[in-house]
């Protein structure tokens, strides 16, 4: 049985995926030097330290929180639950000055009732002199399935698509750790030209041209693990500034345009902040006016109304088979990828489309990813 460890020993890491998009998060967690990443159920686990933690917080684009699983026991009755909960080494992870709270799931357990359970946590906790309270921002996430308990901290805090350097959003906004993926799955290439006809606040291009730049997702954030027992500042520090690239000269490669004035300031005022505004193009346009921008050809990738909120869903036909044909008459060797919760709007394109990705959930709705080869 294990009740705690010391920071300098390996632990499994579990990446929160946005459901649908496990894989394309594990193929990032390899890029970026997690060899034994490997898919699960709702995520990504991989193995390794408190160094790893940080390295995944701050570089992977396509996580929604980096769990680290720091203990597990077997326990069949509340009361077992609880004398384990007391002998657990807290104080390794966890600091005496930082409120703590408390998350439990019950599945195929004897223990079945989370409220108790966490009680007897929380019991654990107190007795090791940390204070439990219900807004505290550092969360100990407590599994119970099949008689394990497994308590995991989550590292992050916020979720991890706040990158931290975009305020303004439209509605309905596409979540950068979802749009990060997205572009994966297109086959997107750093370097190569993106073009976002329904830019709403610059996601898509942001993150194209972020990816480019080798800028970290998480370089101007703040994190939860700052907040534990185990962070180390200089190292925490030295490993930030291993991952700042060479300043490059821009490409102005990434470009959004949108038929709304105040997405076109949104998008502006994002890039800006995001630090690649030179590497950027926002345009007001009309989806018909829309233009193949110098250079080679590259990926349109858009975003479009799927009507799941307006309920009347006749117009955006017309909206589906008007871009469907401008893309096919003017972006001749370009890969489209579109984003939509309903096959007969991407169909209404009458674009060739390769078999559609997996459904991915966005805010309530099941989407896909329809995407061509060159056209």
């Amino acid at each position: 049985m294990v009740y705690g460890w010391a920071m300098t020993d390996r632990f499994e890491i579990f990446l929160v995926a946005t459901p649908g998009l496990e894989a394309p998060l594990c193929a990032e967690a390899q890029d970026v030097g997690f060899a034994d990443a490997a898919v699960v159920p709702g995520g990504v686990t991989l193995q390794g330290g408190w160094p790893e933690v940080w390295r995944a917080n701050l570089m992977l684009r396509g996580a929604t929180r980096v769990l680290a699983r720091i203990g597990s026991f077997r326990a069949f009755h509340l009361a077992q639950l609880d004398k384990r909960s007391k002998k657990f080494d807290w104080g390794a992870v966890l600091r005496a000055d930082m409120p703590v709270r408390v998350e439990v799931t019950c599945k195929k357990s004897k223990i079945y009732h989370a409220g108790a359970a966490a009680q007897r946590i929380e019991g654990g906790l107190t007795a090791a002199g940390l204070t439990v309270a219900p807004d505290a921002r550092m969360v100990i996430k407590t599994r119970i399935d099949d008689n394990l308990v497994t308590f995991s901290v989550d590292t992050s805090g916020e979720s991890l698509h706040k990158r931290g350097h975009k305020e303004a959003v439209n509605k309905a906004p596409m979540r950068e750790t979802m749009a990060a993926m997205i572009l994966r799955e297109c086959g997107y290439t750093e370097g190569e030209p993106v073009l976002d006809p329904m830019c709403g606040s610059g996601t898509f291009v942001i993150e194209a041209a972020e990816m480019a730049a080798g800028l970290a997702p998480g370089r101007t954030r703040s994190f939860a693990f700052e907040q534990l027992a185990s962070f180390d500042a200089n190292a925490w520090a030295q490993l930030k500034s291993q991952a700042a690239p060479e300043p490059s000269d821009p490409l102005q490669r990434y470009h959004g345009s949108d038929r709304d004035a105040g997405a076109i300031r949104m998008s502006q005022a994002n890039a800006e902040r995001a630090g690649v505004a030179e590497w950027t193009d926002f345009q007001m346009k009309s989806i018909g006016d829309i233009t193949p921008p110098d250079g080679p050809a590259g990926l349109v990738i858009v975003n479009p109304p799927y009507g799941a909120r307006i309920g009347n869903k006749k117009p955006l036909f017309g909206l589906y088979g008007a871009m469907g044909a401008v893309l096919k008459e003017r972006f001749k060797g370009w890969r489209v990828g579109i984003v939509t919760s309903d096959n007969a709007l991407a169909k209404a394109t009458a674009l060739p489309f390769v078999n559609p990705g997996p459904t991915i959930a966005h805010g309530g709705l099941k989407i896909r990813l329809f995407r061509t080869d060159p056209l």
